[in-house]
């Protein structure tokens, strides 16, 4: 799991072009948006795509888990692990 975490802080990075901030930089528990990182509703669109294209998974925007899953980077690694195991 420790590797798919790091996956997903050089995704964010590149993605949302995160200048100056290196993977061991980010928490893996802290939040992605407000604090922590302090992304917006427009950089969850991009990195919703970005996880779309690179793991091939279905992200259910009408889901009530959506905010759970992007609220960290952890969680977010659980649910790709787990979109995966669907697949």
């Amino acid at each position: 799991m420790e590797n798919l975490e790091a996956e997903l802080k050089q995704l964010i990075i590149n993605t949302l072009e995160l200048d100056g901030i290196s993977p061991p930089d980010i928490d893996s528990e802290a939040p992605l948006f407000g604090g922590g990182l302090g992304l917006d509703s427009i950089d969850a669109l991009e990195l919703g795509l970005a996880l779309k294209k690179k793991y091939h998974i279905h992200i259910d925007t009408d889901s009530t888990e959506l905010l759970n899953y992007f609220a960290s980077v952890k969680n977010l690694a659980d649910f790709v692990s787990q979109q995966q195991k669907i697949l």
